[in-house]
């Protein structure tokens, strides 16, 4: 099992959906059908939708393919804790960066860009090395039976 990776692809799938309702209320609001209408609102939200749909891919397929890589996490069946921590600040920074589009939270769209940057640079350089650097097995874990 791959929970982080698992974990993280609902999470996406989950903003994902948010960032298209947020698309579909300005559409609503205002009768937009097709395109962007020139409405500067929907024009942020849609970048911010194809910004998310731009990195997110990339970012998933190196947490899936490191997760594999190290043997489906640390051995406890609960991924690496590094891992965890990186892929969850992507994703609040993914949430950032979204609604640093609109007016209210300009520092978002810094943070978002720069959270989704420095771990793109982190996971390609990791995924990169780590065919190269020791293999070290994850510590196997003894089941015992306790049914008597």
């Amino acid at each position: 099992m791959l929970p982080v990776s698992l974990t993280m692809a609902g999470v996406a799938a989950l903003i994902n959906i948010w960032l298209s309702i947020r698309c579909g209320q300005v559409r609503q609001s205002e009768k937009i059908s097709i395109g962007d209408g020139g409405n500067e609102k929907l024009i942020a939200r849609m970048r911010a939708q194809a910004n998310f749909i731009e990195n997110v891919p990339l970012i998933l397929i190196l947490i899936v393919l490191i997760e594999l890589a190290l043997g489906g996490g640390d051995g406890t069946g609960h991924g690496p804790i590094w891992l965890w921590v990186l892929s969850s600040a992507i994703m609040l920074g993914r949430v950032a960066h979204a609604l640093g589009m609109d007016e209210g939270f300009p520092l978002g769209r810094t943070i978002g860009t720069s959270l989704t940057m420095l771990s793109l640079l982190g996971l390609g350089i990791y995924a990169i090395a780590l065919p190269h650097l020791p293999y070290a097995p994850p510590a196997q874990t003894e089941t015992v039976d306790t049914v008597q």
